[in-house]
């Protein structure tokens, strides 16, 4: 819960505009609290082993997500997980380099 209460903080001080965090499902009442608590937007997935990935923050980047409409992240395409990538603030280069090593599969 430490990592996932210092993601509030970045996201609140501005640096970060979506946050993903992974957690159990243990912690998923208290974390709902947090965010309508401090009227966080948020989407959450499961995963295929029993976690869940939070997504939070910014309105729009939430809409996005939703948008996309996939149930699990290993649903995306390699144009979903290159736009989510780059909005999580993941270094650009390496995003094309995912995103090319992907695409020659």
């Amino acid at each position: 819960m430490q990592v996932f209460v210092h993601h509030i903080y970045e996201y609140e001080k501005g640096l970060r505009n979506l946050v993903l965090h992974t957690t159990s499902k243990d912690n998923l009442k208290l974390i709902e609290t947090k965010l309508i608590h401090r009227k966080i937007n948020y989407k959450i997935y499961k995963t295929k082993n029993e976690k869940l990935n939070i997504f939070f923050g910014a309105k729009e980047c939430i809409e996005v997500i939703n948008k996309i409409g996939k149930n699990y992240l290993v649903d995306y395409t390699a144009e979903e997980d290159f736009i989510l990538g780059i909005m999580l603030g993941y270094d650009r280069k390496k995003q094309c380099q995912r995103f090319m090593d992907y695409k020659n599969r």
